[in-house]
């Protein structure tokens, strides 16, 4: 049976280029809706939406009553639908690469089945009352999308080859690390915010128990530790003569883990205005892409040469000698 996934691959067939581009644009989106998401909470919209799916009990839609509150939490509603046709449009076009790469296609399929949770997750914020652990959790399973759309992103223009190590191992292992304690970084942020002041809503909010600014000193630690490691792997490239691409990976990461340390201790000194809030979420995102592009370009996928049809039975094949 024919699905329309089918139907599209068999009649058009993207460039690498357009794939990729597709591919970026869910990366895109799931950045962007990170940070909307981050300004619902900031400018205490979190509860403008008082129920879900619906805005209202009444309404589907946000209402006049609810003001420029049920606006942002509508609105940010809104962009998951964009989301989903980003993440869509990626769909279509690994499906449609030739040859057919099932893998790839399963990747971008995983991005779908993310969106379609944490909206989930969203609607048990809002019945929580914007409890701070499914505020945790939705930040978090947003970064795992983001995680499967990246690595997308950078599989469409590789092949489906063996891995190949472009450094020493221990060189890769010393990303492994830095992943790891990119994590932790992340996970320990979601504290921070879980008991720091933007609790989401004008009302009553629940917090974490603890005191964020004793989270936040633990926080700025994990950063450090990822920095100091970004360094050693910084200088660990050059000794090994790693390859420039992946060389430029270290770089960009050292670059936004600089403007990233210095808009959190800004925030931290200057009472955590909501602008430079939204500018942290934002460093972020642009962290974790840079920690996977690093990592993933520790090693290659060649691409796998196309099989050669077996000759029908009677035919001779095309460079057998004639006799």
């Amino acid at each position: 049976m024919e699905t329309p996934l089918s139907y599209i691959a068999k009649r058009w067939t993207p460039s690498v280029k357009t794939a990729r581009r597709a591919a970026l644009s869910a990366v895109v989106m799931t950045v962007f809706i990170i940070v909307t998401g981050g300004a619902v909470r900031l400018t205490g919209s979190g509860l403008g939406c008082d129920t879900w799916p619906k805005c209202t009990d009444e309404s589907l839609f946000a209402t006049p009553e609810q003001g420029l509150h049920g606006a942002i939490e509508f609105g940010n509603r809104m962009l998951t639908y964009v989301l989903s046709a980003a993440v869509g449009w990626a769909i279509i076009a690994a499906r449609s690469l030739k040859p057919r790469r099932r893998g790839l296609t399963r990747l971008a399929w995983s991005q779908f089945w993310l969106v379609m949770g944490n909206a989930v997750i969203g609607g048990i914020t809002v019945w929580a009352g914007l409890n701070p652990w499914s505020v945790a959790g939705h930040f978090l399973l947003a970064n795992c999308l983001l995680t499967v759309a990246v690595i997308t992103w950078v599989r469409i223009g590789e092949g489906d080859g063996p891995r190949r190590p472009r450094a020493p191992k221990p060189v890769r292992n010393l990303a492994w690390a830095i992943v790891a304690t990119s994590v932790v970084l992340i996970a320990l942020g979601t504290t921070v915010t879980g008991s720091g002041k933007h609790a989401g809503d004008s009302s009553d909010v629940p917090r974490m128990p603890w005191d964020w600014t004793v989270a936040a000193h633990v926080h700025a630690i994990a950063a450090w530790v990822v920095c100091v490691l970004a360094v050693a792997m910084w200088l660990a490239l050059r000794i090994v003569d790693a390859p420039a691409d992946t060389r430029a990976r270290a770089r960009d990461l050292l670059v936004v883990l600089l403007a990233q340390g210095a808009i959190g201790y800004v925030q931290y000194f200057s009472d955590v205005p909501e602008i430079l809030v939204g500018l942290h979420m934002l460093g972020s995102g642009l962290m974790w892409i840079a920690v996977m592009r690093l990592l993933l370009s520790l090693r290659e996928r060649p691409q796998t040469p196309a099989a050669v049809p077996a000759p029908a039975a009677g035919q001779r094949p095309e460079h057998a000698p004639v006799a």
